[in-house]
Parts: structure tokens; sequence; C-alpha cells
């Protein structure tokens, strides 16, 4: 006969406490790496102020920096930006060692923390069923298809299915119209919101606004809320299987690269970055921009100092710009996820970094503060942001329905586009010359594209004459 054991209540509540109080404290070390670095950073942000002169005046850090000489201000910037950024990557850092070392996702537990924290660290575990889908949509675009101003690097998710004539039309003018006005709206406003000055109907002044963190961050969010929105709206959602922090880089290299081409329009003109976005290190592309920044007249940027800065800014945004480009590839190769997912992962973690940056320097303020006196801003940064989230869905709709060529062109008659409307809205003037190195880079383009798709033409027919033929 068995006998049951009874359980004295007390020591049931015990066993229970002794199981959750190591989670307690992990919780609560975990908790202290973001305090403790949160305090840091304010700490470090009173000494760079204190350098600056206004220890104990009420101006935030953002004010104090845009108040320094315009030729070094940006580099006062990004340091005050980075000191933001590390408020979320050095205590991730932290978390991420200590739950390695301590083997915390190994515990079985299912509480909403340990699901949080495994979902960053970890990820969803592959199974065995979702092998071979992950392989099926490991294509990604080329890199003829990386040519856009917002990360890119979208696979082909969408298989093409047979469409009659007028269909194929309708779709192409769609895409091609869905690119051309998002994407040159985005270019007008960008440069507008950068470059020229915003009436004040309360002290009757024209200012500029000066913040590109804010600017990167309103596109950034809106971005996440949209393909968020989408992924959620969507009727076959597919399981999302990578790590958390792996998009965190991607996001780091997206928004430094946003930052660095809207600083870099303080100093160049926007035809000039729009043919730098084109160049990509190609030599006869570097030469034709060469001769557009000789013949383009613009005299609020004639010095030598704000020229080699525009195009040191210009060089970092390539730099980082092609990081993106690359982490991302990487990213769809190894865990297969959707462009949706890729566009929700980088975009949350962006707004994340922006978020804690504003904060730090006291950029939200004053950004606030500037579009409650210039309500036109608030108008073109909507449509800004908007312009921005709705290019990126038409940039993998396109490519997953007409293919990497198709996009590359479009994108290619964009940048020249937008080049015209900018010398035409904003006056810019162009030589001879200028004219010659826009010539220049467009063909190199065109002429990359041709070839390119001769060369793949040419290894398809070379692979279908290999091919074994089958005896009847």
């Amino acid at each position: 006969m068995q006998q049951s054991i009874a359980i004295d209540p007390q020591s049931e509540i015990h066993l229970v406490m002794a199981n959750l109080l190591p989670n307690v404290i992990i919780i609560i070390i975990i908790c202290g790496f973001f305090i403790t670095a949160l305090l840091i950073i304010h700490f470090l942000s009173d000494i760079l102020k204190g350098a600056l002169g206004a220890f104990h005046t009420h101006q935030t850090l953002s004010q104090l920096v845009e108040s320094q000489a315009k030729e070094y201000s940006w580099f006062l910037k990004l340091l005050v930006n980075c000191f933001g950024y590390s408020c979320i990557f050095v205590p991730g850092y932290l978390v991420y060692k200590y739950v390695q070392r301590t083997n915390y996702l190994e515990v079985c537990d299912k509480s909403l923390f340990h699901v949080a924290v495994r979902m960053c660290i970890k990820g969803n575990d592959l199974e065995p069923n979702d092998t071979l889908q992950v392989k099926s949509n490991n294509q990604t675009a080329p890199a003829s298809a990386k040519l856009t101003t917002l990360p890119s690097s979208f696979p082909l998710l969408a298989s093409k299915p047979k469409r009659s004539n007028p269909n194929e039309v309708f779709l192409l003018v769609w895409c091609f119209g869905g690119l051309m006005v998002s994407y040159l709206t985005w270019g007008v406003l960008q440069e507008k919101i950068m470059t020229q000055k915003y009436y004040s109907f309360s002290s009757g002044e024209k200012t500029h606004f000066k913040d590109s963190q804010f600017l990167v961050f309103c596109n950034r969010i809106l971005a996440f809320l949209v393909a968020l929105g989408w992924l959620q709206c969507g009727s076959t959602a597919k399981r999302h299987k990578a790590p958390l922090y792996k998009y965190s880089f991607a996001s780091f290299s997206n928004i430094m690269s946003a930052w660095f081409q809207y600083e870099a329009l303080k100093f160049v003109n926007f035809p000039t970055q729009v043919l730098a976005k084109s160049c990509k290190i190609i030599p006869v592309m570097l030469m034709g921009m060469i001769f557009f920044m000789t013949g383009s007249a613009d005299g609020t940027k004639a010095s030598g100092v704000t020229t080699l800065t525009g195009v040191f800014l210009l060089a970092m945004y390539l730099v980082f710009d092609s990081f993106t480009a690359n982490w991302q590839s990487d990213l769809f190769k190894c865990y297969g996820m959707t462009s949706l997912q890729m566009m929700c992962g980088v975009n949350i973690f962006s707004t994340i970094f922006t978020a804690a940056s504003l904060s730090v320097q006291g950029g939200f303020m004053d950004s606030l503060a500037f579009a409650s006196e210039h309500p036109k801003f608030i108008f073109d940064i909507i449509i800004l942001s908007i312009s921005s989230a709705v290019g990126q869905l038409f940039i993998f709709y396109t490519i997953s329905v007409f293919g990497p060529v198709v996009f590359t062109i479009i994108m290619t008659l964009r940048q020249a586009a937008a080049i015209l409307l900018s010398c035409f809205i904003y006056h810019h003037t162009v030589t001879t010359l200028g004219i010659l190195g826009v010539v220049i880079v467009f063909l190199a383009i065109f002429l990359r594209v041709y070839c390119n798709h001769l060369i793949k033409a040419r290894r398809k027919k070379r692979a279908e004459c290999h091919k074994p033929k089958l005896a009847v």
C-alpha cells in the first residue's frame, strides 16, 4: 500500500522562493547593468558639457554643440551620438556575456523576462521541418540592387506568377511610379529640411533645423510601425528565428550612414550627394563625380574646408551603407527571414539607439520646441518619414516581381530625376563640366547593368549547353 506523503505548506513556500530567488537576482543584475551604464554616460556627458565651458548653464548638450564652429561641430555631434548609443551597446554586451557565463538560458523558465532574453540572445531554435524552408528562402538581391538611399539587400521572396501583358505593364508602371514619387519626395524634403530656413510665426525670424539625429529617429520609428503593421496584417507570417541582437549591427551602421548623409548636406549640395551614392568606388564614376563637384558652383559651400568635410562625410556614408547591405545579406543567408522581418528588426533597434542618443543630449526637447515654432517643419518631417517607409515597401516589392535589373534601372532614372529636380527647385548652378560629370556617372551605371545582364545570360546559355541530353 502506498502512503501519501504530506508536504508542509511552509516548506513548499520555501521551495518556490528558492527557485524564484536566483531569477530575481539575475533580473536585478541585468537591470543594474543598464542603470550603471546610464549613470556613467550621464557623468561623461557632464564632463563634455564642462569642457565646452557651460557646465552651470541651462543649455542642453545639443545646443552647446550647435553653438560651436560649423567646421568641427559635426565631430562633436558624432561624439555625443556615440555616447547615446553606448547607453544601449555597453549594457547589452555585459548582459550577453553574463547570460552566457551563468547559463541562464538553459534554465527551464517560462517567464516573460526569460523569453525576452532568449529571443534577444538566442532566437528561436530551428525545427527539423523548417530547414528546407529556410534554404529555399535564402536568395538575396545582388549588389546591383543596392543603389538605394535606405537599407537594401532585400531577398527575392516571392515567386513570379504568370501574368498577361496588360497586367505586366500595369505592375511596372505602379512600381515605377511608386519608387519615383516616394523617393523624389523624400529627396526634395531631405534637402529642404537640412538646407532651407523655416519661418517662425512667433518671432518672425527664419532659422535652420540642425539636428540630423531627430530626422533619423522619425524615419526609423515610422518605418518600424509600417513594417510591424504589415506583418500583423499578413495572412502567412513566417516564423522568425534570428537572435534579435544580430539586427543591432546593421541598425547601428544604418543610422550612422543616414546621419552622415544628412550632415553632408550642410557641406555639399544634394546632386553631389546623389552622384556619390551612385559611385560605389568605381573609378569612372568617381571621375564623373569629381567633374560635377568642380563644375557645380554653389556660393554657400565654396570653401575648401567645407568641401573636404563634405567629401569625408559622404565617404563615411558609403562605408556604413556598404556594411549594412553586406550584414543584411549574411543574415538573409543564415536565417532566411523575410524582408519585412528584416525591416522591422533593423528599425526597432534604430529607434532605440536614436531615442537614447537624443535623450542624452537633450535633442528631443530642442527638436520639439523647433517644431512647435515652425508648423511647416512638422508637415515636412511627416511626409519625409512616410515617403521613406513607403519607398522601402516598393523596393522589395519591385525586386520580388521584376528582379534586381529592372529595379536598378528604375532607381538610376530616379537618381537622374532627383538631380534635375534639385537643381530646378533649389537653383543649383551647374556648368558644362558638371553636366559632363553627370553623363559619365549614369553612362557607367547603365553600362554596368548591361554588362552584368549580358554576362548572366551567357553563363545561363553555357550551362544549358553542358546539360546532359537524355536519349530517346
